[in-house]
């Protein structure tokens, strides 16, 4: 299961590429226009782009995502069935790329292409921590760090995102589940355990800052 994000100004493909990707267990994103497609790449595990969007071009997006996060896996769609068209699209950071019309069950064949390719990769290396997805082990400063799986997920959806604010019910929804019925306090509570882990200096933190009234960010920095 994953969390994708469809950025295409077409209802018609939100709601059936959507649907198709529900049928497999994933949590499905949407926007309609380029900028909402980059506010909400963030919340993403794997992203399918329209070329031509409102705002800002799929491509562009393509090309920023793989700029900040070259092992985020990108999809790209697009009416341009040129040869051409299709080497620009891959060149500037799509991993795959399929011409409207489509099947949709050949798109959910391509995602789950993705995500295995993506998930051979899953480790995150900044300033002394290192993270490894696939065998959920985390190290600082090459001792190991006994976390438990809320502070793993914790952990892990802030470093890989350096410098984006999460607030607190964003991460409510990201680690804990839509579903979650607790409050907002559970975050700190966790958060505070995870910071003892880290062996973080509350007034000069290293990798982990509260920004006041919203949530937390993993430092550009570490």
């Amino acid at each position: 299961m994953a969390r994708i994000l469809i950025v295409d100004d077409d209802p018609a493909i939100l709601e059936i590429l959507g649907a198709y990707l529900r049928a497999e267990d994933h949590t499905v994103l949407e926007a309609q226009d380029g900028l909402t497609g980059q506010a909400r790449l963030v919340e993403a595990d794997l992203a399918i782009l329209d070329w031509m969007l409102p705002g800002i071009s799929g491509l562009e997006l393509a090309r920023q995502q793989r700029q900040a996060h070259p092992d985020f896996p990108l999809l790209l769609l697009t009416a341009r069935g040129e040869e051409e068209d299709r080497l620009h699209g891959l060149n500037v950071g799509a991993d795959d790329y399929v011409t409207k019309p489509f099947s949709p069950r050949e798109v959910v064949a391509r995602v789950r292409a993705l995500l295995r390719r993506a998930r051979l990769h899953g480790r995150v290396s900044l300033g002394g921590l290192q993270l490894d997805e696939h065998a959920r082990t985390a190290q600082l400063d090459g001792e190991d760090l006994t976390l438990s799986k809320l502070e793993f997920d914790l952990l892990l959806t802030l470093a890989r995102h350096p410098g984006f604010v999460w607030s607190r019910d964003r991460l409510l929804d990201r680690v804990w589940g839509a579903d979650f019925p607790g409050v907002e306090r559970v975050v700190d509570v966790h958060m505070a355990g995870l910071r003892r882990k880290l062996q973080e200096c509350p007034e000069r933190p290293r990798f982990i800052e509260t920004v006041r009234g919203v949530g937390y960010r993993f430092r550009d920095e570490p």
